[in-house]
């Protein structure tokens, strides 16, 4: 997460963004408390650590429609602490399950996949997904419609 002064803003003091996500095999990783990685000037950049990212078949639309969008992206969400500082719960790659928790009040970065994470989820996609066949629908013949009788 990098935290920044804000642009034409005289209303906040910074503005927050994700800029990416470090793929690491590190499963002892449990603290989510940040950790200041980087400080140039007003800009400071924290690392989060200990997301572990489940994926679910019944997502699988959403990641298939992810993957094949023209740039995928991978979704941090966060709600805001005591200090108005945006604290990461959760990193995912449903657009779905990310959109539900923007309706929620909380907020949602998108950043780029990280080319491990792509290929992991791909490979999930293809596993567990095949787009359903899009049918036509028959037209009606309001010509001559069917009668129903009706029996008493």
């Amino acid at each position: 997460m990098q935290r920044s002064p804000p642009l034409n803003s005289a209303w906040c003091d910074y503005q927050w963004s994700a800029i990416g996500i470090a793929v690491t095999a590190n499963e002892n990783a449990q603290s989510n408390e940040a950790r200041l990685v980087h400080e140039n000037g007003d800009t400071r950049q924290y690392m989060y650590s200990g997301f572990n990212i489940r994926l679910h078949i019944d997502e699988c639309e959403s990641y298939y429609q992810n993957l094949m969008s023209p740039t995928p992206r991978c979704y941090v969400v966060a709600s805001r602490d005591d200090n108005d500082t945006p604290e990461p719960f959760l990193v995912c790659m449903s657009f779905d399950e990310a959109h539900a928790y923007l309706e929620g009040d909380e907020e949602v970065y998108d950043v780029d996949i990280p080319p491990e994470l792509y290929c992991w989820t791909e490979a999930f996609v293809l596993t567990h997904y095949a787009p359903e066949k899009r049918l036509k629908r028959k037209r009606q013949n309001w010509k001559n419609p069917k009668q129903e009788s009706l029996t008493s």
